[in-house]
């Protein structure tokens, strides 16, 4: 079916199915409906939450759930970290806030500005009184500081994720930009509860932060760790070297903490765990890359020699695999050339 048809035809879905039939299967939000589990986890003793979206690339069969978020529950309000990939998952998102505490949304920290991680914002901006958005300052680049000063790629995504992800990002989804930003590292309080933000972008993205929830010792680290899933290396802001110290420096926080909610994946209580999931496959790409650049051996030839085994298993292999490596290819070949 061609793409314009199917997007009228999930249009027509949503507008007729009656409410009464879509709640039986699916939340019915101002966004459209929302047919996946949207469980709500907790970490044992805390006041911390979090949902666990699905490894694999945003499309129709995961409605765009495929990020993890998570919130923090204090005295003096409510602190979401990300915001889900989009305006319904967001919604989705504040209704299982709403169903732990009635307190208001404090403040929402964003780990990066990338799609899969922001267009939630949209839900907390329209239904939790426009909460500020926090983010690291290279976000700017990406997200502006208003939709006219929005980068080129933000809206490329956009209309891609209009395509993908329709019904559920269409022409009324927009971007949020952040309403105040950081440098390398800051601290504040709400309720009595430390949090601290760090910057270890450049690494997946710009703007990679991570929030560590102080008095909990629990680690939200965003997309500088995915676990259960292959990582997206393939992007021009990506830096390996830079995202690679980053994974040494939360090895080496100490005291170490006692749970970490990856940005893609399942959480764990053993960061060195959770970050090996990520580092073992950048280093195995650069590894093979690297002696087939020293060879002179042509990408394709080289990929297909590859022992892919390990990985080829996992959700998003067959998307983002072969782009990755590529991405490492050109990478070390530029530097071969320094």
């Amino acid at each position: 079916m061609p793409t314009c048809a199917r997007r009228w035809l999930l249009l027509l879905l949503a507008q007729l199915l009656p409410v009464a039939v879509l709640a039986a299967e699916a939340v019915v939000t101002p966004y459209g409906p929302v047919s996946l589990p949207f469980e709500l986890h907790q970490v044992a003793g805390t006041p911390v939450y979090y949902v666990i979206g699905q490894s694999g690339v945003p499309g129709a069969d995961n409605e765009g759930h495929t990020s993890n978020a998570g919130f923090v529950v204090t005295d003096g309000g409510v602190v979401v970290f990300d915001a889900l990939g989009t305006p319904a998952l967001g919604y989705r998102l504040l209704q299982r806030i709403r169903e732990v505490t009635d307190q208001p949304v404090e403040r929402i920290v964003i780990s990066h500005y990338h799609a899969d991680h922001i267009y939630g914002l949209q839900a907390f901006k329209e239904h939790a009184g426009n909460p500020p958005v926090w983010a690291q300052e290279l976000a700017l680049g990406y997200a502006g500081g208003s939709a006219a000063s929005q980068g080129e790629d933000a809206q490329r995504r956009l209309a891609q994720r209009r395509e993908a992800l329709f019904p559920w990002v269409d022409e009324n989804t927009y971007i949020v930009p952040p309403d105040l930003t950081f440098d390398d590292q800051t601290s504040f309080e709400v309720g009595d509860i430390s949090f601290v933000l760090k910057h270890l972008g450049p690494a997946h993205a710009p703007g990679d932060s991570i929030m560590l929830v102080k008095d909990y010792n629990v680690l939200f680290s965003g997309d500088v760790i995915y676990k259960g899933r292959v990582p997206f290396l393939d992007s021009p802001q990506t830096d390996i070297n830079h995202w690679l110290e980053g994974l040494d420096y939360l090895v080496g926080l100490q005291p170490q903490p006692d749970y970490v909610i990856p940005g893609h994946g399942t959480p764990s209580a053993d960061v060195s765990e959770a970050v090996a999931a990520t580092r073992d496959y950048i280093v195995y790409v650069r590894k093979a890359m690297r002696q087939a650049v020293a060879d002179f051996v042509p990408f394709d030839k080289a990929y297909n020699a590859a022992d892919w085994s390990a990985y080829a298993g996992m959700p998003a292999f067959d998307a983002s695999n072969r782009g990755n490596a590529y991405r490492i290819y050109l990478d070390l070949e530029a530097e071969s050339f320094e």
